[in-house]
């Protein structure tokens, strides 16, 4: 499975996702103004905490074991069993929680209690959203590229012609349900794609949970937990931190800008993800490991610069067609946001070699402590340069983060790191 290859693949899947993201965005800018796209960001940044706690966060543990025992059997079927297991007692207990604290979810979240049934919902389709994932999990991990692609492609597609039926009629309420039932109704797309597959029969997921390697997933699952809980808990403090100073058109114009960096950069995100943690995970010579890396900088990187490049030529061009002209303030934020995402990108490839190493503790440290320092920053510039200070911290944040992920690369390469 070649990068380029994977790229190309995944980004059949990113446009359908992307489209989707931007029609709901669109169509809340138009009815709502910058506050709506606002609250729709506090719930999509709460949204990504709890899918990630509701499989047990063991998705990337998944990958990694299934591209390992590729061709062990009973090793597969007890990974699978266990996976499968560990999934439906974190989506049980995490739904329990949800459906018991909705209303005080609602209110914290999206500032009103009036979106309690939102909550209610989402506890009651975490179940399904568990068991896809673990699905997808693993056809990433057997690197069956084109049928994941396929998958993701039908799952996109019902996705954005569900978002526009409920964002249509619903509007800001029908945003949020969007957001909830395309992520659960997509396992019978799932379903119906790998019925067919060996790997899909009652041998493969029936055997008990098997405690040492359910202990080995729960590394992963701190790592991805640590990850959930960092980047959307610091957009949601900056957030509020930017509606309390300088008021919730402002929260709402970086949110808009947020959008248009995910956008784009889901691309290059899902083919890193797809294709490196697979990759590495099965690579055992550092020559090799380091030929992977450096390939991924002399394609990606570029990539990257590139559309960059053409996003800020085009910024005003993209706010007036994504949003109203009433987010032509959000121009400002272009410059160090892009600026950031390169350097984001870059450090990225890098530390995907931790997870794929399963180096857990230097990776906790590094996700947490970045974040920490995200939200610092953007306090003490935000204050210094206005909205546009909360953007100079993305930027400056990753500087810091690419020259630490540096530091530990030439380390890992020559076996000189221990962890900390």
């Amino acid at each position: 499975m070649k990068l380029i290859k994977t790229s190309l693949f995944s980004g059949i899947i990113t446009f359908i996702k992307i489209a989707s993201g931007f029609i709901a965005a669109k169509v809340i800018a138009m009815i709502t103004g910058p506050a709506g796209v606002a609250l729709l960001g506090q719930f999509t940044s709460f949204l990504a905490i709890i899918l990630t706690v509701s499989n047990g966060a063991i998705s990337n543990g998944v990958v990694k074991y299934t591209a390992e025992y590729e061709g062990d059997g009973e090793r597969l079927k007890t990974l699978f069993s266990t996976s499968l297991r560990i999934s439906l007692i974190a989506a049980i207990f995490t739904g329990i929680i949800i459906l018991c604290l909705a209303p005080y979810l609602s209110e914290i979240i999206l500032y009103s209690r009036i979106y309690a049934n939102v909550f209610r919902t989402l506890a009651l389709t975490l179940l399904f959203y568990a068991v896809n994932i673990l699905f997808i999990s693993i056809l990433n991990g057997r690197k069956e590229i084109k049928l994941y692609t396929f998958v993701n492609t039908l799952g996109a597609i019902f996705s954005l012609v569900l978002t526009v039926i409920l964002v249509y009629f619903f509007r800001i309420e029908g945003a949020l349900y969007a957001l909830i039932v395309t992520q659960t109704l997509s396992l019978l797309v799932t379903v119906l794609v790998i019925r067919r597959q060996s790997w899909f029969n009652r041998a493969y997921f029936g055997k008990i949970i098997d405690i040492p390697l359910a202990k080995q997933l729960g590394g992963y699952g701190l790592i991805a937990l640590v990850s959930a809980l960092t980047m959307p808990v610091s957009q949601i403090l900056l957030r509020n931190m930017l509606t309390e100073k300088l008021g919730v058109d402002s929260a709402g114009y970086w949110q808009g800008m947020m959008r248009v960096s995910d956008g784009y950069l889901l691309l290059i995100n899902t083919s890193i993800s797809i294709y490196y943690l697979p990759k590495l995970s099965s690579l055992k010579n550092e020559i090799d490991i380091r030929k992977e890396i450096l390939y991924g900088f002399k394609i990606i990187l570029p990539v990257t610069i590139f559309g960059c490049l053409i996003i800020y030529f085009l910024r005003f061009f993209i706010i007036k067609t994504l949003y109203t002209p009433e987010f032509l303030a959000m121009e400002d934020l272009f410059v160090y946001q892009l600026l950031g995402d390169v350097m984001k990108v870059a450090s990225l490839i890098l530390g995907y070699l931790l997870v794929a190493k399963a180096m857990f503790k230097t990776a906790m440290f590094t996700e947490t402590f970045f974040a920490v320092m995200w939200v610092v920053f953007g306090y003490l510039f935000v204050d210094m340069f206005g909205l546009k200070g909360v953007t100079i911290a993305f930027f400056a944040n990753y500087i810091i983060y690419f020259l630490i992920m540096v530091y530990i690369f030439r380390h890992i390469l020559f076996g000189k790191l221990e962890e900390v």
